[in-house]
């Protein structure tokens, strides 16, 4: 059996395909709100989101007034 299409999670973006989307909504992430609460990082950490999620990720969060949030050493 195939694994149905989540698209769309909230408002996470729909470049995002299929497999990021499904791991961010699996951790709880299912809104761009939720996503400003995370780090570049925290979110790299997650099976299936990478470097152009995260691009995707921040122009959306840009959009909207938000952005990740800082990490400890003052990245994101």
């Amino acid at each position: 059996m195939s694994t149905p299409d989540v698209r769309p999670v909230g408002d996470l973006p729909n470049e995002l395909g299929k497999t990021a989307p499904r791991e961010l909504q699996s951790a709880g992430i299912d809104s761009l709100a939720k996503v400003s609460t995370c780090t570049e990082k925290e979110l790299l950490a997650l099976h299936g989101v990478g470097p152009k999620a995260i691009r995707l990720l921040a122009a959306a969060l840009a959009e909207q007034g938000l952005s990740f949030r800082a990490g400890d050493d003052g990245t994101g």
